[in-house]
């Protein structure tokens, strides 16, 4: 499978579901941030509400404004959603793949986020599918854990759906992820959970104890939109 797989698979309207993202629907549309679908005090003591407020409003804005100023560089880019931009990323220059991958990994990690007791629980397909991947939940998480907490420096740990329909597991640098049609991104397919562990992610609450932070975000996991977003990926 190439890159191709993903581009030819997404229309445009399944592409909007799947992320929750658009560009505007003007002919220079702009990409813009959805709304934060919760308060930022609501994701508390697990993060805490001032790291929220200020990933949100800075630090995912200014990928957001980042990514809207490649415009003028790539015209096309108005009439593109964030998913078609990244699978072909490598088109462009290192404003478009550091800002986009900042703006789509940030919309699938506030999306996979809810207040504790309010995320659900992985529905019975995706456990059977996390059974047959990796043997248990607790294996799942374990691994995971491991991915988020070995990644050197700055990045981001993903469960995804291969090209292939199988679950896998992953970490990438940076702002890059499994969608984008680089080399170096060893695993790809479609993002069904991800995990931010950037520092900023975590560093007011945190400071260094990356482990904890990824121990306690287990209770804030969205399971009810990862449920959704797998069974997107499975009819791709």
């Amino acid at each position: 499978m190439t890159k191709s797989w993903f581009c030819l698979s997404h229309n445009v309207a399944r592409i909007a579901l799947l992320a929750g993202l658009t560009a505007a629907g003007t002919a220079w549309a702009q990409f813009t941030q959805s709304p934060l679908p919760y308060a930022y005090t609501a994701l508390e003591p697990q993060i805490d509400a001032m790291t929220m407020e200020l990933h949100y409003t800075r630090h995912h804005k200014s990928a957001v404004d980042g990514l809207n100023a490649q415009i003028k560089n790539y015209p096309e880019l108005a009439n593109m959603t964030i998913e078609q931009v990244l699978c072909q990323v490598s088109k462009y220059n290192t404003a478009v793949r550091n800002n986009g991958g900042n703006h789509y990994n940030h919309e699938i990690f506030w999306k996979v986020m809810a207040p504790a007791g309010q995320g659900g629980k992985p529905s019975e397909v995706l456990a059977a599918a996390i059974d047959k991947a990796f043997g248990s939940m607790e294996e799942m998480r374990k691994l995971f854990s491991a991915a988020a907490a070995g990644r050197f420096g700055s990045g981001w740990a993903w469960l995804v759906v291969t090209p292939d329909k199988k679950l896998a597991i992953t970490s990438t640098p940076n702002q890059d992820n499994p969608l984008m049609d680089l080399p170096e991104i060893a695993v790809k397919g479609t993002p069904i959970l991800g995990l931010d562990v950037w520092e900023h992610a975590y560093y007011l609450s945190y400071q260094n104890r990356r482990g904890d932070y990824i121990k306690h975000w287990w209770d804030v996991v969205n399971w009810n939109e990862v449920n959704r977003r797998y069974e997107e990926a499975m009819r791709q």
